[in-house]
């Protein structure tokens, strides 16, 4: 089946001319069209202009000509501006937006070849951790529909699990990728800060967001990830730091790398089972030829009360923009200018959205900025401070990316806190800017479970290569939802 190929297999076939970019691509959307009314990973699915894309990457093939991606299907999480293709971020407020333009990830990634076979579902304007809060209704496991996938980037997970797309980009801004590669079963990198450009990227929390990419392992990862960085004049987050040939870093061997063991993770609230299978990638990595020793972070445990003061103080500023006037959801008829405002966002955001506007706005206002908004600055620092001093004694740190498997759908909707407990693990990397990545390190009642992978600044290409080292010796990156397979 040509699905079972990966995002490498497929380029080099295409290259080969073992199949069609054409060929490719229907299969794909016949495995879509099956598939949504179970997994509802998608929001948009741009057939007519995948085939369009594919007979003219067929054309270039031909010709010799193509990026490194030609002809391969993907598909973009739906806060990614794509030129002439509705990017409505999850939400109502966005239902009816027609971007003018290609973010930049995405003219990379079209550069390349690769052809866009739609927009996938996520969180409400990227923020959850489970992909209930969509307006479009909530992405299933395709290891047990019952289940959530993680989020945000819950639609672009289901659909990689799923072999709906052999890759997917994703954004993380505080766990957004890693979280839900890890209860799907898949390979997710969040980058450095600055190494993948935010232009044209609806923004949350505009100093945690991050660009990445979701696939079926770290080979395929890289390759996506290789065409999708570098700097961009447009985004003034961008950093001008050269990019390094992922692929060609990842047979690097592993003897003499250090792996530190973050201490603050293997606390009472991670389920011993996830801990169970953590701990038998850790040991793999070590008869690489790795050492392990334990590391304290010893602020990273405030990270979560830390991040939901930074990240709902953004959003508050980023979202004020739709306000009803300009672009987005309008309400109908309204009496003046108040009316417009009040009504048009209070129908456009959903209750995730609102608490978090509201929360924002609080710890924003004059009389708490200090208290609190100024305060967790401060301890965000503190943090990063930690990773860097335990970069100085180590090459890598690892743990688990989630204190548990999936949960079922429902089970925690009614509780923000529990919710948020869910990125524990992953929003320390965010608010450092760390890269960080999660790959499958084996199952708990049936649901995978995620080793976690960080690094310093820009050193992709070794957590990259610690993961694809992992991968050789394993084959938990080649298993699929057994309806899917």
């Amino acid at each position: 089946m040509i699905h079972r190929n990966s995002l490498t297999q497929l380029a080099a076939g295409l290259r080969a001319k073992k199949f069609s970019s054409v060929e490719l691509v229907r299969a794909y959307l016949q495995r879509i069209e099956a598939s949504q009314p179970a997994l509802n990973a998608f929001i948009s699915v741009t057939a007519a202009q995948a085939l369009e894309a594919a007979a003219a990457a067929d054309r270039d093939l031909a010709a010799g000509r193509g990026g490194a991606l030609a002809g391969v299907p993907i598909a973009h999480k739906d806060l990614f501006c794509t030129a002439g293709v509705r990017t409505t971020c999850g939400s109502r407020m966005l239902d009816n937006f027609v971007s003018p333009y290609d973010a930049t990830v995405v003219a990379k990634l079209k550069a390349a070849g690769a052809v866009t076979l739609g927009k996938l579902n996520m969180d409400e304007f990227a923020m959850g951790s489970s992909n209930e809060t969509s307006y479009y209704g909530p992405v299933r496991n395709p290891w047990n529909p019952d289940f959530v996938p993680g989020g945000s980037s819950g639609g672009s997970a289901a659909a990689v699990a799923a072999r709906l797309v052999p890759a997917a980009t994703a954004t993380d801004t505080g766990g957004s990728i890693r979280q839900p590669a890890a209860l799907c079963g898949i390979t997710g990198v969040k980058p450095t800060y600055g190494r993948v450009s935010r232009y044209g990227m609806i923004a949350f929390a505009s100093s945690l967001d991050q660009a990445g990419v979701l696939a079926a392992s770290a080979q395929d990862a890289a390759l996506m990830l290789r065409e999708m960085a570098g700097f961009d004049p447009r985004d003034s987050t961008s950093v001008d730091t050269p990019v390094p040939d992922y692929l060609a870093a990842l047979d690097a061997p592993l003897a003499g790398v250090k792996v530190g063991l973050i201490k603050e993770f293997f606390d009472e609230g991670l389920d011993r089972e996830s801990e169970r299978r953590v701990r038998e990638a850790l040991a793999v990595l070590e008869r690489l030829g790795a050492s392990l020793r334990e590391v304290s972070l010893q602020n990273l445990p405030r990270s979560v009360p830390v991040y939901y003061v930074v990240a709902p103080a953004e959003c508050s500023s980023n979202l004020a923009r739709y306000d009803g006037v300009r672009f987005g959801h309008r309400c109908k008829d309204p009496r003046d200018l108040q009316d417009l405002y009040r009504r048009s966002r209070g129908e456009g955001f959903g209750a995730e959205v609102k608490r978090r506007i509201m929360t924002g706005t609080y710890v924003l206002s004059a009389g708490y900025y200090d208290a609190y908004y100024l305060k967790a600055q401060r301890v965000r620092q503190l943090i990063a401070a930690d990773f860097k001093r335990a970069f100085g004694e180590v090459d890598v740190l690892a743990g688990p990316t989630s204190p548990t498997a999936a949960f079922r759908i429902g089970a925690k909707t009614a509780d923000p806190i529990t919710m948020y407990l869910n990125d524990i693990y992953t929003i320390g990397a965010n608010l450092a800017g760390l890269p960080a990545l999660s790959v499958p390190c084996g199952f708990v009642d049936g649901l995978p479970v995620g080793l976690q992978i960080v690094g310093p600044h820009f050193a992709e290409a070794r957590i990259l290569n610690v993961a694809h080292r992992y991968q050789l010796e394993t084959d938990w990156h080649l298993k699929a939802p057994e309806r899917f397979a």
